[in-house]
């Protein structure tokens, strides 16, 4: 196993915690959501906390999103294109496939709001990938 592959699914996971809910934070701060970050209300089918459930999830988008950023060899601008990637991508998958198996529906108008907290994880998973050395502009193929 290459040895980016378990540091990008650390700076996902990271990024979770320390980008992603405290977006989700402030904009519960701002009653523009009505939940809470770091939630412990557990989550099947394990049980384990929502907020660790998401990081575990993080941890595999991350290894996702840096693979696309290695393989296309992505190193300028990778912040912004983290933002991108987390904002529309995730955001995306969560409103027509992971809400709809939860019961939840369709909402489009939940967008602008999975953009602004997966943009900061897509932002907090390329800080965290450049700092443990695992930066496209570095890598090779593989």
């Amino acid at each position: 196993m290459p040895r980016w592959i378990p540091l990008a699914f650390v700076a996902g996971f990271l990024a979770v915690l320390c980008f992603h809910q405290p977006m989700a934070g402030l904009l519960h701060a701002y009653a523009i959501v009505p939940f809470a970050p770091y939630s412990t209300t557990s989550v099947p089918p394990l049980g384990v906390p929502q907020w660790l459930s998401a990081s575990f999830w993080g941890g595999l988008w991350g290894i996702v999103m840096l693979w696309l950023f290695l393989r296309y060899r992505i190193s300028h601008g990778g912040w912004w294109k983290g933002l991108v990637f987390g904002g529309i991508v995730l955001t995306l998958v969560a409103l027509f496939i992971v809400f709809p198996l939860k019961g939840r529906g369709l909402n489009l108008a939940g967008f602008p709001i999975g953009f602004l907290v997966n943009g900061a994880w897509g932002v907090g998973t390329w800080i965290f990938a450049r700092y443990f050395g695992i930066a496209p502009a570095s890598a090779t193929r593989t």
